[in-house]
């Protein structure tokens, strides 16, 4: 069986704010190393219920942040920003499940570090229902016909994984208090539920169901203010939906809606208030 493993950092055990996600402070040190080991615990659990090739996509910030010297030796990494497909790198229909490590609820919502992709955007839209990262990353394993066999992370973002994917598995490691506190197991506990849940995935796994996207969808993304939306405007096909911070691209299939949000958000950053 062949696994893709997208993991993200926001929802790893223990990790309650920006200090330890954010390479520029203090505790991202302590963070990378607890998402490493916290990757290599749904390996293990992987490889010994039958994985025999897993492919690991660093899917946070910069995405180097995986320390690759302590990686489970069976897994493959791909690490590095620049990525056509970002967090769902590497992912074609030869692989049998995807696995969410690490993942946090979307914008806007009661959850740890709760956000969409960068602090510009409030919502995303596919056809008018309102999603996160997650759900645009299950939509892109479910045009492989790829279901998502487990996601990690907080409750809220378990919850999430639930209302959006069929017969997911969930793994809570930590409990929300705030956007920025939570209340955690340690990674020692946390790395003994996380392998019980991933071999009750893979015991299960005839349960999962791809998250199948639509044909042809509307892809809408919501700004925190207009010149945000004015950058992504930028992107031809585009438009700016009157009155409001909400910008709209009509798109062939969920790749190329993928990929317009991806652009879409590169350009938002630019906005300043100068």
């Amino acid at each position: 069986m062949k696994l893709y493993i997208s993991a993200d950092m926001e929802g790893i055990t223990g990790l309650p704010d920006h200090t330890y996600v954010d390479f520029t402070k203090h505790n991202y040190e302590r963070g990378r190393r607890i998402m490493t080991e916290e990757i290599n615990y749904v390996i293990d659990a992987a490889w010994e219920s039958g994985c025999t090739e897993i492919l690991v996509n660093d899917s946070h910030s910069k995405m180097n942040n995986i320390l690759i010297d302590l990686l489970h030796p069976e897994a493959e990494l791909i690490t590095g920003e620049v990525k056509p497909f970002s967090m769902m790198q590497g992912l074609d229909a030869t692989f049998d499940g995807a696995v969410f490590v690490g993942y946090h609820a979307r914008a806007g919502q009661f959850g740890v570090m709760s956000h969409a992709m960068i602090h510009a955007v409030r919502n995303f839209f596919i056809n008018d229902k309102p999603m996160g990262e997650m759900g645009l990353n299950a939509y892109l394993a479910g045009y492989y016909d790829v279901p998502v066999l487990m996601v990690t992370g907080d409750d809220q973002a378990a919850a999430e994984a639930e209302a959006l994917m069929p017969g997911v598995i969930t793994a809570v490691v930590k409990e929300t208090i705030s956007r920025s506190s939570v209340k955690s197991l340690t990674p020692k506990k946390a790395g003994e539920l996380l392998k019980e849940r991933m071999r009750a995935a893979m015991q299960g796994r005839e349960k999962a169901r791809p998250l199948l996207p639509p044909g042809k969808p509307e892809l809408k993304v919501e700004f925190n203010n207009h010149g945000q939306a004015e950058w992504a405007n930028l992107m031809p096909g585009t438009v700016i939906l009157p009155g409001t911070t909400i910008v709209s691209y009509q798109a062939g299939d969920i790749l190329e809606a993928y990929q317009a949000m991806l652009v879409m958000t590169e350009l938002a950053v630019k906005s300043t208030f100068s």
